[in-house]
């Protein structure tokens, strides 16, 4: 194409996408006025018109995302027709709403990531536009199916692997590689683990995974929503604009230590707690532990009943414990067994001694009469209730597990390690998280608080009906010339809200907030760190088993994570998953990659390196110094590249001031790395190796090294520098 012609196509498309953001202007006006109706309450019920809010408020947010980069490229067939290819779809409501704008996930579009120059899949042209904001800069084009004649089909995704990395984590939809594609479509109901090494994109394609799904299942996933799980904090904030930039919201972020609301992780186990935790063996000692507070009376608790001296001696409370057990309910729904048997044998010991001589039991009323009385006194007794509460107490899963760690009795009666012994009970980890859900399930919940709730709903329901009743007979009274004022007449809608509390929530922040919430699809990035425990909590968030697994099995840190996939997910879904693994690594320049490539080698000689995309022409240096230069050096890096555009950071050793540990790295990417002391970080236990390899692997443009001692051998490939 001449340069003369390249001009005038390009003003060509300039326009056509001017147009597809005048149809979007349109339609977001024609939404936003429908949502602005809505709120104010015209027509309609109530929940009518809360559906019709949430509905037109997701289609707000679904139009506004679209205004960067609308529309990123074009397909042309080998017939010469053209698709246009974006975020979101577009229609022209004059011509039998024909497509003017592709969504990226539909399967018309399929073509524009996965057509070669080898298979071309029908198309003669792939274009893809450069744009800013609303405005196209400029279009590559590849044309497909001629080898050699022009193909420049890698020029987008070289642009923006190699662009400075910014505070989030970018979308794809531009840039989507094939391999990458077959992965995002792949219609595969059950567990799809996407195993990658640095840089592969791992993460990223989960998260289009998951638009895609809710593309093509949207009525089947939305009102469930999605539930995605991270290492931490700081990499679900980089993650976190993704899928709202494709947009979908109804999206729930996490970490493990979060999945019990209201729980606030303060403390962090020791390796070896942490492996105890996270294996199912702990199972066994929750319900030892739990076995441990029904208990037996070592005297007989004494207890007076309408003036008859009592007591509930070892042998009763053992038949009520064992019926108890046997009923196969949780501990606290059990308590109501235990306290039948008990108050059974109190009862019948007191109304045979005050009913002696004179009362038998073919007097059935007296007899049931006479108990009734002695229930109603017992219900009040402080002492019987003291003796229940101390016998078969109602457990929380705090109160039960605190007090265990804090007892090596307890521990040792629980046939629990030592190990797991702290002097703060309630010093919570991410290893109690999935023991304190476990333990929710195994004691049911406190019924009083359910009692309780059910009253004042019984309550708040009756005076509805009443205020129904008296507006139906006034109604009934009126003569056929009087009416209503406006003022005397209640709505339905305008009632249920005086007694109902109606929540008005989003889905995302109402699902956060609820334990039992169950999603339709669960992401789990990092798998490889989570434990057999781990598994259990997000197969009951998920009673589908609908997920997307992302992981390196060569990157696992904690001692109590996934040694393989098939140990772990088996279990839970045997022959339902499928494994796909992704090979090129976008992010890491083959010049820093050889220097990775060596540390997996020493400890991971079975996995293959995965392939750099790319080089940046920057060697990776390292430089010794000693420790009192060290703070100046980390200093003059910062210093450096704070004067470039882009992010960088500084990576070492628990307690070096100034750097990050590599486990908070994980998942996330900076332009520049300063890995300090990586052989303090190999010495840090058998992952050490796994933990310098994240490290070195975060760095999408320059790495450097300072080191004190000897450069580590497996690092010899660095250029040393004065």
């Amino acid at each position: 194409m001449s340069a003369q012609g390249y001009e005038e196509e390009l003003r060509s498309e300039r326009g056509y996408v001017a147009g597809l953001y005048a149809r979007l202007d349109a339609e977001r006006a024609r939404v936003k006025r429908g949502y602005t109706a809505a709120l104010a309450g015209n027509g309609g019920t109530l929940l009518e018109r809360d559906d019709e809010v949430r509905t037109l408020a997701r289609e707000v947010r679904r139009l506004d995302v679209a205004d960067d980069g609308l529309c990123f490229g074009r397909l042309d067939t080998i017939s010469g027709e053209h698709s246009y290819i974006g975020r979101i779809g577009l229609f022209d409501e004059q011509n039998e709403y024909e497509p003017v704008l592709l969504d990226w996930r539909a399967p018309a579009s399929r073509a524009f990531y996965v057509a070669t120059g080898a298979n071309p899949e029908n198309m003669r042209r792939r274009r893809q536009f450069h744009t800013r904001g609303r405005q196209v800069l400029d279009f590559t084009d590849e044309v497909l199916g001629r080898p050699g004649e022009g193909e420049r089909g890698d020029a987008a995704l070289l642009a923006a692997v190699n662009a400075p990395r910014g505070d989030g984590m970018r979308d794809i939809v531009a840039t989507i590689q094939a391999e990458q594609d077959r992965i995002i479509r792949l219609d595969h109901p059950g567990v799809l683990v996407i195993e990658g090494g640095p840089g592969t994109g791992k993460t990223v394609v989960a998260l289009h995974r998951v638009a895609y799904l809710l593309y093509t299942q949207r009525e089947r996933m939305e009102r469930h929503g999605v539930l995605v799980v991270g290492p931490n904090p700081a990499f679900l904030n980089h993650i976190s604009r993704v899928l709202p930039s494709l947009g979908e919201s109804n999206v729930v972020f996490t970490t493990t230590g979060d999945l019990v609301p209201g729980l606030h992780v303060t403390a962090e186990d020791t390796p070896e707690a942490a492996r105890l935790k996270g294996s199912l063996k702990i199972l066994d000692v929750l319900a030892a532990a739990i076995a441990d507070r029904q208990r037996l009376p070592e005297d007989p608790l004494p207890i007076e009943l309408a003036g008859i001296p009592l007591r509930i001696d070892a042998a009763t409370a053992e038949w009520a414990r064992d019926e108890a057990r046997a009923s196969g309910q949780p501990h606290n729904d059990a308590r109501s067994v235990f306290t039948e048997i008990i108050t059974y044998v109190l009862t019948e010991r007191a109304i045979g001694r005050i009913g002696k001589g004179w009362l038998t039991r073919s007097d059935r009323d007296a007899w049931e009469k006479m108990r009734a009385d002695l229930l109603k006194d017992l219900a009040e007794d402080e002492r019987f209730t003291a003796a229940l509460d101390e016998l078969w107490p109602v457990l929380t899963p705090q109160s039960l597990l605190a007090p265990l760690y804090t007892s090596r009795e307890r521990l040792r009666a629980a046939g629990a390690d030592e190990a797991l012994w702290r002097a703060e009970g309630e010093a919570w980890t991410v290893s109690d998280v999935p023991l304190l859900d476990e333990l929710v399930e195994l004691l049911g919940r406190d019924k009083s608080v359910d009692q309780a709730a059910e009253q004042e709903r019984k309550a708040e329901a009756e005076y509805a009906a009443r205020v129904m009743d008296s507006l139906v007979k006034r109604e009934d009274m009126m003569d056929d010339e009087d009416h209503l004022f406006a003022h005397d007449l209640i709505q339905a809608d305008e009632l249920a809200d005086r007694f109902l509390e109606r929540d008005t929530r989003e889905l995302a922040e109402r699902a956060a907030a609820d334990r039992e919430w169950t999603y339709r699809h669960v992401v789990v990035d990092e798998a490889q760190e989570l434990s057999e425990m781990d598994w259990r909590v997000l197969m009951r968030r998920c009673p589908g088993r609908s997920f997307t697994v992302v992981g390196d099995l060569a990157q696992r840190r904690s001692a109590a994570g996934a040694a393989s996939w098939d140990s772990m997910l088996e279990p839970y879904v045997p022959g339902r998953w499928a494994y796909r693994s992704l090979s090129v690594n976008y992010r890491t320049p083959a010049e820093i990659m050889t220097v990775a490539a060596a540390v997996l080698a020493e400890f991971a000689p079975e996995v293959q390196a995965p392939e750099s995309v790319r080089a940046c022409g920057v060697q990776p240096w390292s430089r010794r110094v000693t420790e009192e230069e060290l703070p100046a050096a980390i200093e003059e890096f910062v210093r450096a590249e704070a004067g470039r555009e882009g992010t960088s950071i500084v990576i070492g050793p628990a307690g070096v001031p100034g750097t990050v540990p590599a486990s908070e790295t994980k998942g996330l990417e900076f332009d520049a790395v300063l890995v300090v002391d990586p052989e303090r970080i190999l010495a840090e236990g058998p992952r050490g190796a796994a933990e310098l390899y994240v490290a070195l692997t975060r760095a999408t443009q320059r790495l450097g090294v300072l080191h004190q001692g000897p450069l580590p051998e497996v690092l010899t490939g660095l250029a040393e520098t004065a």
